[in-house]
């Protein structure tokens, strides 16, 4: 009776291993590129930093994030629009936003890395802001990962921030991208009602917390500065606070969209983090 279990068991054992890669579930993150979404100058600090150089402009960096998973890619952001590209005098802001270039097209860099836009399988914005949605209809048939409360939060204008038929998952909070926890998109509100940020853990870099504009600088970040056009102060420093914790639970690092001194010590493609 024994040798007849332990030969069922082997066989068992076998079958499995014998089976396609494509029949077990893959998992993990191996790649993460740092694209050039935009170039900005913002034309006064204190809009982000309350009582900060007031009237001082101030460069800011747009980035968004190219992860490859084993089940596919994902694209965090999007990043100004692409047609700022052609603009000899890129876009002037209003009321105070920055002036944004756009020295290279999302597209043009996905291209370059041989990743075509049906190739992306989920693309998840921070929020709706247009220095980080700007691109999102370039995909129009991949799933949009975005908090019900961004995705119901409308224009000034009454309009919806998404074209009605582009494929979303409305998300309630915290949200495992590929149910292994190598990409988990965190609630994290106040900049606008339903902004989220990024955890991603990759197997040498380590865990990365990417922010979104739950925090602009480092220095507002270690300080707590709330900007002043954020939706809710409560929200934005509870947000803060939750990412300190994820941080010092997870040994992760904090990478700032719009940090342009840390943006730019960072590697850009054909480099990637692993």
């Amino acid at each position: 009776m024994k040798l007849a279990y332990l030969a069922a068991a082997a066989g068992l054992a076998a079958l499995f291993s014998a089976q396609p890669a494509s029949a077990q579930t893959k998992t993990g993150v191996d790649r993460l590129y740092i694209l050039n979404c935009g170039d900005g100058v913002g034309p006064d600090q204190s809009r982000w930093s309350p009582g900060i150089n007031v009237g001082k402009p101030m460069p800011i960096s747009d980035n968004c994030y190219l992860i490859h998973h084993a089940q596919g890619w994902f694209l965090w952001d999007t990043g100004v629009s692409d047609a700022i590209a052609a603009m000899p005098n890129g876009e002037q802001g209003q009321n105070g936003a920055p002036n944004w270039r756009r020295p290279k097209t999302l597209i043009s860099q996905l291209d370059q890395l041989g990743v075509k836009p049906a190739d992306i399988k989920y693309v998840a914005v921070s929020h709706t802001h247009p220095d980080h949605a700007g691109n999102v209809e370039l995909f129009p048939q991949t799933m949009l990962l975005v908090q019900k409360a961004e995705y119901d939060w409308k224009l000034p204008n009454g309009a919806p921030r998404f074209k009605p038929e582009h494929p979303v998952t409305k998300l309630e909070g915290d949200h495992d991208v590929f149910g292994d926890g190598s990409i988990r998109i965190i609630s994290t509100p106040g900049h606008t009602p339903g902004h989220q940020s990024l955890i991603v853990k990759l197997p040498k870099t380590g865990t990365v917390v990417l922010t979104g504009d739950a925090v602009h600088f480092k220095d507002n970040f270690d300080n707590r500065r709330v900007p002043s056009n954020n939706t809710d102060k409560d929200q934005t420093l509870a947000s803060m606070q939750r990412i300190a914790d994820i941080m010092a639970k997870e040994h992760a690092q904090l990478w700032i969209n719009h940090d342009k001194p840390q943006t730019d010590a960072q590697k850009k493609p054909p480099e990637f983090y692993d």
